[in-house]
């Protein structure tokens, strides 16, 4: 692997060119998330009670955060980086200077993980208008430090998929297959306690399953059991994810 300072390089470019989109992209990241908080948190929150004595948008913020990073760096790595790779030709471009493509890969997942932050940012402070906080100021900070990580970590696993797909239309198995059912069986919406056995089992190999459960620990202030296991799964699936996705990405860019 060749990686060097110029990833900020292609991350920088990346952001230059991101400024002509700042408002709609702004609108697209707010939507989706605030559709789920109002739809869930207080239309379905109004007829679900408490949870653990406190207030269903208390239990759904966390959650959202979490996801909100996966879906926004996962859409970014994989439509984004494909326009770049087929469209524009910008990969092209970018290793026909001293960057590496290892340096080209690596920049854009941190770009989808920056996008993954900004994203859960809105998010956090539309719930902070809403008058769901967290715990205190420092989990606040934390938070933002552990989005950028789910960034990271599901930007690599989908530019393994972006690495080996034909076209856009590749990208609707990845979305309707795994993102989509992770979304609502990884605890983000509703707890995992009633599932059935076999679905709790299925829940625990999914990622955002324990990205949901750090996040919803670190922002309520409450433990969880299994906290330290989940997040080295998560580290150790992120440097995995990373190194495969840099080495795949490399095949394709350079034949």
């Amino acid at each position: 692997m060749s990686l060097s300072y110029r990833i900020a390089y292609v991350f920088l470019r990346n952001l230059y060119s991101y400024k002509r989109f700042v408002l709609p992209t702004f609108l697209v990241s707010l939507v989706e998330p605030l559709f789920y908080l109002v739809t869930f948190g207080i239309g379905m929150g109004a007829y679900m009670g408490a949870f653990g004595g406190k207030p269903y948008l208390d239990f759904l913020v966390p959650g959202v955060l979490a996801s909100t990073a996966m879906m926004s760096a996962s859409f970014e790595c994989l439509y984004g980086t494909y326009v770049k790779i087929v469209h524009e030709r910008v990969y092209d471009s970018l290793i026909a200077t001293p960057v590496s493509a290892d340096d080209a890969v690596a920049g854009d997942i941190a770009w989808g993980s920056f996008r993954g932050l900004i994203s859960g940012g809105l998010m956090m402070i539309v719930a902070l208008f809403m008058g769901v906080a967290p715990a205190a100021a420092w989990r606040a900070a934390v938070l933002v430090v552990f989005m950028i990580f789910v960034g990271v970590l599901f930007g690599s696993l989908a530019m393994i998929v972006t690495s080996i797909s034909p076209s856009f239309d590749f990208f609707s198995y990845y979305t309707e297959l795994v993102i989509t059912p992770m979304l609502f069986f990884s605890g983000v919406f509703f707890p995992l306690d009633h599932f059935p056995a076999w679905m709790k089992v299925l829940a625990e190999f999914l990622p955002l399953t324990h990205a949901v459960r750090i996040s919803r620990a670190v922002f309520t202030g409450d433990s969880a059991p299994g906290l330290g296991w989940s997040l080295l799964l998560l580290v150790v699936m992120a440097a995995a994810a990373f190194l495969v996705s840099t080495r795949m990405m490399r095949k394709r860019l350079i034949k």
